[in-house]
C-alpha cells in the first residue's frame, strides 16, 4: 500500500527516516500535464521498484560524468570519506526512480542535498558507535536475505539473477557484502536517530493550532491554469510502426508460452527505469499516466496480459499486479471531487520503442507552427483541436482540460504559459511526446491552504515538521562537535 501525501508533500519530502537512501531531497522537477508524460525511458511516471545489483554509473551527459567527478573525494567527515561516486550513485537512483529530468541547476542542488544526506549518515552512524549502539546478525542476515529475495523475483528468478551477475562480472557473496553494508549503516542510522529523537506523536488539536500559528511551515497552493490544448506528436513511419508491433506480439507470446514476464522485460524492454526491476513500474493513480497505457491498466483484470498498447513511446505489453485504493496518511481512503475512493493499480511492463526520425519531428513541428498560426489569427480554437489534436486525455468537446497545476508542468510548458493573458494562444512548445498548442481560459493565484482542504493529513504532517525541526538541531549538534570538510563547495 503506497500512502498519498496530499497537499503536504513539499513539507514532508526530506525527512531522514533512512538516511542512507538518496529520498527525493526536493522536488528537482514536477510531474508534467497529462499531454506531456515525464519519462526519460518510455514508461509513464511512477514509483519505481528497487534497483538491480548493479552500482551505476553517472547520469549519461550530465556534467558531472563530464568533468570526471567519479574519481574525488567529496568531503571528509571524521576519518572517513564520503566520494563524489557515492553522490552520482545516490543521483542516479533517485533519477531513475522518481523519473524527473531536471535541468542542470537543479541537478547541482539535488547533489549538494545528497551529499548533506551522505554526510549527516557517517554522523549518525559513528555516533551510534561511540554510544554503543549495536545491530545483532540475525536483523542483518533477515534484511539481507530479503533484499536478495526481492531482487531474484524482480529479475525473474535465480537462473536471471545468476546471469545477471554474470554479466556484471560480480559474485552473490559480493552483492550480499554490499547489501550487509548498507543494511548494517541504515540500520544503526535509524536505531540511533529513534534513541536521541523519540516519537511525540502530533494530536489532531495541536495539529490545527500549528497550522494556523506556523503559516509559514506549510507550502501554498500553486497558481492554476485553465487550458485548451491541441496536441500534435511527432509519429513514426508506418513501417517502422509495424516492426515494433511484431516486437511487443513476440515478447507476449514468450510470456504466454510460461517465461517470466520479469526475465522477458528485463531481456527486452527498452525502458532502462522498469526493466531491470522486471518492468515494475510500481503503483499509481489515474492521471500520472499517458492516457492509452493508463486506460488499458485500470481495465484489465489482475493477473490479466494485455494485448500490445501502442503510445507515443511504442508499444507497451502490461500486466496488472494488484489493485487498491489509495489511502491518505490518515489511513483513509483518498476520494475525488465526486466523493469517489481514488484507485490505484500496481503495474509492470514491457516496452518497445518505435523510433522517431527526425524527419519525423521536423514534419510535426512544421505542422504544429501552422496550426497555431491559424489559431492565432483567430481561427476557432477547438475546431482546430477536431481537425488536428491527437490529444487523448480527459477533454470537453472544446479541447479544455480544465484547470491545471502550473507546479505540476514541465518547465519548458510552465515557462510557456507564465506570460500570457487569459484568451492568448501559448508558442508551439515541444515535450516528449512532440508539440503542444495552448490557450489560456482561466488562471487561478496562488494561495494558501485552508484547514478543511489538509485536515486529515495535518498531525501526521506537523509531527513529522516538528521531527525534521528536532533532527536537524540534533545534526548541527552532531556537525559542530565533528570534522567536516566539503571538497568543491
Amino acid at each position: 500500500m503506497r500512502f498519498a501525501y496530499g497537499a503536504l508533500a513539499v513539507v514532508l519530502a526530506m525527512l531522514p527516516l533512512e538516511p542512507a537512501r538518496a529520498q527525493a531531497p526536493a522536488k528537482a522537477t514536477a510531474p508534467p500535464p497529462k499531454s506531456a508524460p515525464a519519462t526519460t525511458g518510455g514508461a509513464p511516471t511512477t514509483k519505481s521498484a528497487p534497483p538491480a545489483a548493479r552500482k551505476p554509473a553517472a547520469p549519461k551527459g550530465s556534467a558531472a560524468a563530464d568533468r570526471g567527478r567519479l574519481d574525488g573525494i567529496a568531503a571528509i567527515v571524521n576519518d572517513d570519506v564520503v566520494l563524489q561516486s557515492d553522490v552520482e550513485d545516490q543521483l542516479y537512483q533517485f533519477l531513475m526512480q522518481s523519473k524527473a529530468q531536471p535541468e542542470e541547476a537543479q541537478l547541482d542542488t539535488l547533489r549538494r542535498q545528497i551529499l548533506n544526506q551522505l554526510i549527516n549518515e557517517k554522523l549518525i552512524v559513528g555516533e551510534a558507535k561511540r554510544q554503543g549502539v549495536t545491530i545483532s546478525d540475525p536483523e542483518i542476515n533477515q534484511q539481507v536475505d530479503e533484499a536478495l529475495r526481492q531482487q531474484k523475483e524482480q529479475l525473474g528468478g535465480e537462473e536471471a539473477f545468476q546471469t545477471q551477475l554474470k554479466a556484471e562480472n560480480l559474485t552473490e557473496a559480493q552483492v550480499r557484502t554490499r547489501y550487509r553494508e548498507q543494511v548494517t549503516r541504515d540500520l544503526l542510522s535509524q536505531r540511533m536517530i529513534h534513541r536521541a529523537l523519540p516519537p511525540k506523536p502530533v494530536t489532531a488539536t495541536e495539529a490545527e493550532a500549528y497550522f494556523k500559528t506556523n503559516p509559514d511551515k506549510f507550502p501554498r497552493h500553486p497558481a492554476d491554469v485553465r487550458l485548451q490544448v491541441i496536441q500534435i506528436p511527432a509519429s513514426a513511419d508506418s513501417a517502422t510502426d509495424a516492426a515494433g508491433h511484431a516486437a511487443a506480439i513476440a515478447a507476449r507470446k514468450r510470456i504466454v508460452a510460461g517465461e517470466k514476464f520479469a526475465k522477458v522485460a528485463a531481456e527486452v524492454s527498452q525502458d532502462p527505469g522498469s526493466a531491470r526491476a522486471g518492468g515494475d513500474l510500481g503503483f499509481f493513480t489515474r492521471g500520472a499516466m499517458e492516457p492509452a497505457f493508463e486506460n488499458a491498466a485500470f481495465s484489465l483484470k489482475v493477473g490479466e496480459l494485455s494485448q500490445p498498447v501502442h503510445t507515443p513511446f511504442g508499444w507497451h505489453v502490461l500486466e496488472v499486479m494488484d489493485r487498491d485504493t489509495l489511502k491518505t496518511r490518515a489511513g483513509r481512503d483518498s476520494v475525488d471531487g465526486a466523493g469517489v475512493p481514488v484507485l490505484e493499480v500496481h503495474a509492470r511492463h514491457i516496452l518497445i520503442r518505435v523510433p522517431i526520425g527526425d524527419a519525423d519531428g521536423e514534419r510535426a513541428r512544421v505542422l504544429a507552427e501552422r496550426v497555431r498560426a491559424e489559431a492565432v489569427k483567430g481561427t476557432d480554437f477547438a475546431t482546430l483541436a477536431r481537425r488536428y489534436s491527437k490529444y487523448s486525455g480527459p477533454q470537453d468537446d472544446k479541447a479544455d482540460i480544465g484547470f491545471v497545476s502550473l507546479a505540476s508542468l514541465q518547465p519548458q510548458i510552465r515557462g510557456g504559459l507564465d506570460t500570457l493573458e487569459i484568451g492568448q494562444v501559448s508558442a508551439v512548445l515541444k515535450n516528449s511526446v512532440g508539440y503542444n498548442i495552448f490557450k489560456l481560459v482561466d488562471r487561478k493565484p496562488e494561495r494558501a491552504y485552508t484547514y478543511d482542504e489538509v485536515k486529515d493529513e495535518l498531525p501526521a504532517a506537523v509531527t513529522e515538521i516538528k521531527f525534521r525541526e528536532r533532527y536537524d538541531d540534533w545534526v548541527k549538534g552532531l556537525r559542530a562537535k565533528a570534522h567536516v570538510e566539503v571538497h568543491g563547495s
